[in-house]
């Protein structure tokens, strides 16, 4: 006798891995962006619990800033092998060698220009739809989003022209040159996030857990010291004991003190903190109010 109790995140399970099916269904050419970091590992497993014991009907993607953790990085091609599924990397350095993208300091992050490689990408591969890991609790813009977000044929994204999806009914409708992103995990939270590695055991970079680092004190953020990321005249290198709630672009990725080195310590630190993820963590999402709306206007995820 099944004596399981639905809970909310089988809810949340159920919901997601319908999306995802019904991208495989209505999509002729779809792509699951995956980058190692958390959320896009939780993606992984719901595409597992989707699709499973088949092989996906999707690659994976990475578009890579080159400014990676390399746990992180070590963590995708991991996973990707383990499971036996095609990964597609393409990085921002070729971009940069073609000249679609022109960086003019080099020392700034690399993620705004992430947009102009995923649509280079998008295009060579004809994909019509690209899943991601994004969650609508992270940051505004994000937000406004609908699940099925649709794109024009230069890529970008109209909030004030979006479609409705009511009673969970998703418009997939293309023309060629067009694209959807499809956000199947958008209504998770952080803390289902990290409930839901808890509960299925996930392998997760370490850096995600308490651990000890060299890091600077620039403006209100903690910044770790890299190859990219060096001490400027009267900045001060500690050692403290942290770990990170995000992970992207080295150069403007913040940890956050913390001794959480477990799932449970983790929880039961998400479920107090008042401030968002990437407000805490991302130095570039900081700038403006308006700069992740503008970044996905342009094609960002």
């Amino acid at each position: 006798m099944n004596n399981h109790v639905f809970t909310h995140l089988d809810a949340l399970e159920s919901e997601s891995i319908h999306i995802m099916r019904e991208v495989a269904a209505e999509c002729k050419n779809p792509a699951l962006l995956f980058s190692g970091g958390k959320d896009s590992i939780v993606m992984l497993r719901l595409a597992e619990k989707a699709f499973r014991p088949c092989k996906f009907p999707f690659p994976l993607v990475h578009i890579d800033t080159e400014h990676n953790f390399p746990e992180v990085i070590a963590t995708r091609d991991k996973l990707a092998s383990d499971l036996g599924e095609r990964l597609i990397v393409r990085s921002l350095e070729a971009s940069i060698n073609r000249g679609s993208i022109v960086i003019k300091n080099p020392d700034l992050p690399r993620n705004p220009y992430q947009s102009v490689t995923l649509l280079e990408t998008i295009e060579e591969f004809g994909f019509d739809a690209c899943m991601g890991g994004a969650r609508r609790d992270e940051e505004k813009a994000r937000a406004k989003e609908r699940i099925f977000s649709f794109r024009d044929e230069f890529g970008q994204w109209d909030p004030k022209n979006q479609r409705p999806e009511l009673w969970d009914i998703y418009n997939t409708r293309v023309h060629p040159g067009e694209n959807i992103r499809v956000f199947p995990i958008s209504n998770w939270t952080e803390l289902d996030i990290w409930q839901y590695i808890g509960r299925e055991n996930l392998e997760i970079p370490c850096i995600y857990y308490a651990h000890e680092r060299e890091v600077i004190r620039r403006g209100n953020s903690v910044i770790p010291v890299s190859d990219l990321v060096q001490p400027k005249p009267g900045e001060k290198v500690e050692v403290l004991s942290v770990r990170f709630r995000t992970v992207g672009d080295v150069t403007c990725t913040a940890p956050v003190e913390s001794t959480a080195g477990t799932v449970e310590e983790i929880i039961a630190e998400t479920a107090t903190t008042r401030i968002t993820e990437r407000g805490a963590t991302r130095m570039d999402d900081q700038t403006s109010d308006a700069s992740m709306e503008l970044r996905k206007k342009e094609g960002y995820f």
